[in-house]
């Protein structure tokens, strides 16, 4: 019998007893689109998210969870976070603030539990689908039991 792999963002999870569902998938660079991945695993693509890190001037980090198909509009993002401005954390740096790489960056099991925000709307889902916290992997998750790990917001966070 083959030992399930195991990311962090998972262990965190069975270890506060959170239910969620895991997925696996073929990882290279054709199929890391979140909506291929969800057909993959014949998930519903509109719960596809993905995970957004920004800081402000002084170099605070804040995580933002949107659907897959929609802009971070960074004025709502600045207004959720209660902060004048943000910008996008680049790319090369996640890693270093996160513990994870762009295409496997999951809000769950940061280097830090940095202030996070769900777009709002999502919560008529019900549920979400979020990355796993490594390329291959993807979790879909209760808004109530994403939000309840995280210590999370819902907020108007997209353009449009």
């Amino acid at each position: 019998m083959t030992k399930q792999t195991k990311t962090n963002a998972m262990r965190i999870l069975d270890r506060n007893k959170v239910e969620y569902g895991a997925f696996q998938y073929l990882s290279d660079e054709e199929n890391t689109d979140g909506t291929l991945v969800a057909r993959m695993n014949e998930r519903n693509t509109d719960l596809v998210h993905k995970t957004l890190v920004a800081r402000n001037a002084k170099n605070e980090l804040f995580v933002f969870i949107i659907p897959i198909n929609k802009e971070l509009d960074l004025k709502n993002a600045a207004k959720a976070a209660a902060q004048k401005k943000i910008e996008m954390l680049p790319h090369k740096e996640l890693l270093k603030y996160t513990g994870y790489i762009k295409g496997g960056c999951s809000p769950i099991g940061m280097k830090k539990l940095y202030p996070t925000f769900l777009e709002q709307s999502s919560e008529q889902m019900g549920k979400v689908i979020v990355s796993g916290g490594k390329k291959g992997f993807i979790l879909e998750i209760s808004i109530e039991n994403l939000l309840s790990t995280l210590k999370g917001q819902l907020k108007d966070l997209i353009k449009g």
